[in-house]
């Protein structure tokens, strides 16, 4: 079973309220080959929500607001869920403080993008669970 990022399968419930489908990810969806979830409402986040970015290993909103505690308790839950299925691969969206892989926004809202794991995706990788993103699928 593969957990891929709830945005991706057509699910808005990014922080703008809105989805990022990725056909290729619908169609696991539909084969019974993954199963969505979204980390920052898992971790009691609502959507919409304001944008958030890791800086200095916090997330922080673009208000100000530390988020961490609620991006870990997510990250928590959808490893429970990934555990719980025997998942071994997870697809999830780019650049996002919880599921983007590789590349994170550098935590100023300028839009640049630095070496980095978002909150999710560490822990995943950390439990021995492949991580890609939708644009590597």
């Amino acid at each position: 079973m593969i957990i891929v990022s709830a945005c991706l399968a057509g699910i808005n419930c990014a922080y703008d309220g809105q989805s990022r489908i990725c056909k290729k990810v619908v169609e696991l969806l539909k084969s019974g080959k993954a199963i969505p979830v979204c980390s920052e409402q898992l971790g009691g986040l609502t959507t919409p929500r304001l944008p958030a970015e890791i800086k200095n290993d916090c997330v922080i909103r673009n208000d100000g607001k530390d988020v961490t505690k609620n991006f870990e308790k997510g990250a928590l839950e959808a490893l429970k869920i990934a555990q719980l299925v025997g998942c071994k691969k997870a697809i999830f969206k780019a650049k996002s403080p919880s599921c983007g892989k590789g590349k994170i926004y550098d935590g100023n809202f300028i839009s640049k993008l630095i070496d980095g794991n978002g909150i999710t995706t560490k822990l995943f990788l950390e439990n021995s669970i492949e991580v890609i993103s939708e644009i590597e699928l």
